[in-house]
């Protein structure tokens, strides 16, 4: 049981990383993003359980899976140092249809400097009169 909280912490973690923006819910109705996530949990398994070293060794395997398969290869232009085996795509295709499977990098996103585009709309009919 003591390597599968830090597994688990360690996919959410990386979850968290791809979808930083989301905003999800913890007790009581909560709400943050969803890069939080991972640090919530570590205080608050720190207050119920004490401890938390395999809560912060579990973020440390996140972080460094994160980096090293899509924040290397993407921001900084290094090689991929992690792969999938094939076997693995063998037996678990990356696609179905035209969605992604897992372990695709997001696609990229918008500056948020960019303004977005609105559908012009119709002037319509008024009502009344």
């Amino acid at each position: 049981m003591l390597l599968m909280d830090l597994m688990i912490l360690a996919v959410l973690y990386v979850w968290c990383q791809l979808n930083r923006d989301q905003i999800v819910q913890f007790w009581f109705g909560t709400q943050f993003k969803a890069m939080y996530l991972p640090w919530v949990l570590l205080g608050f398994n720190m207050i119920i359980r004490g401890g938390g070293f395999t809560d912060v060794l579990g973020i440390l395997v996140g972080h460094l899976y994160f980096f090293l398969m899509f924040k290397y290869p993407q921001d900084f232009g290094g090689r991929r140092f992690l792969s999938t085996p094939q076997i693995l795509y063998d037996y678990l295709p990356n696609a179905r249809g035209t969605i992604s499977g897992f372990g695709v990098p997001p696609s990229s996103r918008q500056n948020p400097g960019d303004a977005r585009q609105r559908h012009a709309w119709g002037g319509g009919q008024q009502l009344g009169d």
